[in-house]
């Protein structure tokens, strides 16, 4: 099967079950929550959950609230991102952001009602997606103070390992729960160095990209003084650097031969995207 089969099988059996798993029950609170969680996106992260799944030749049916959840608390993640005290954007894949579209303090309670969610429906991996979501926290509160400051690019580094790739890494242990330590351990340093390159790539798309491309307000990170690879290191040197992270990542899928390779072509994508 090519990868885009692979997608265009498993994209939407994502998508129905988060449908499935976030009913509209009439409220505006669960509409806030399915307008932004039901957007569209590439649904990277339960793809990740899914395909480290297989290298470790777990069921997928086990796995698949796992995979909701963490698209739960990556769309919750977006909704606060995007709010006035944070980032500010009014557009996310292509359309008006939570608080554009229902108000600022409707888009808050969303955010917050599906990280909760999350946890009410894959209880097993409760940990594991708690510490990722702390990380995550932190690493945009890190994010936010170096906002116009001057910092190195190993502080860089540590807040993007936790605003960016503990969610990814996560995503990608989570279809591994039940492997052998050793797989479970290969697998992490490929979410780790994912985690790295999709950071990479974000930051140079913001420099490159345009709205429509995005789906969002290109130039984000100029407009806020962010502290981002191409402005430390340049744009050429941000391109090597994810093309290495891409490379270690590969590598450390090299003992679960073809059972991995749905892995290999999204970390591909992921250096590979343009948007």
């Amino acid at each position: 099967m090519s990868f885009e089969a692979w997608v265009a099988v498993h994209t939407p059996r994502v998508n129905a079950a988060l449908d499935q798993l976030c009913p509209a029950d009439g409220s505006p609170l669960r509409e806030a929550m399915r307008y932004s969680l039901l957007a569209g996106g590439k649904r990277l992260r339960p793809l990740l959950c899914i395909a480290a799944a297989e290298a470790v030749g777990s069921e997928i049916a086990a796995v698949l609230p796992a995979a909701c959840a963490l698209e739960m608390i990556h769309t919750f993640s977006l909704i606060h991102d995007d709010l006035p005290a944070m980032d500010d954007d009014d557009l996310r894949r292509g359309l008006p952001t939570c608080h554009v579209q229902y108000g600022e303090a409707l888009a808050i309670l969303a955010g917050d009602a599906l990280q909760a969610l999350a946890f009410e429906i894959a209880p097993t991996h409760a940990v594991l997606l708690a510490r990722a979501c702390y990380q995550m926290c932190a690493g945009q509160a890190e994010d936010l103070a170096a906002e116009g400051q001057d910092i190195g690019l190993e502080h860089l580094q540590h807040i993007h390992s936790r605003k960016t790739g503990a969610l990814l890494c996560a995503s990608v242990v989570s279809g591994a729960l039940t492997a052998p330590p050793e797989a479970r351990a290969a697998l992490t340093h490929y979410g780790e160095k994912i985690g790295v390159a999709f950071q990479i790539v974000d930051d140079i798309l913001d420099v490159t990209g345009d709205d429509a491309t995005l789906g969002k307000p290109a130039g984000s990170d100029l407009k806020h003084d962010k502290a981002t690879y191409p402005k430390l290191v340049g744009l050429d040197e941000s391109k090597r650097l994810a093309r290495r992270a891409e490379q270690e990542a590969l590598a450390a899928l090299e003992p679960f031969g073809t059972l991995a390779e749905p892995l290999r072509e999204i970390a591909r994508y992921i250096v590979e995207r343009n948007t």
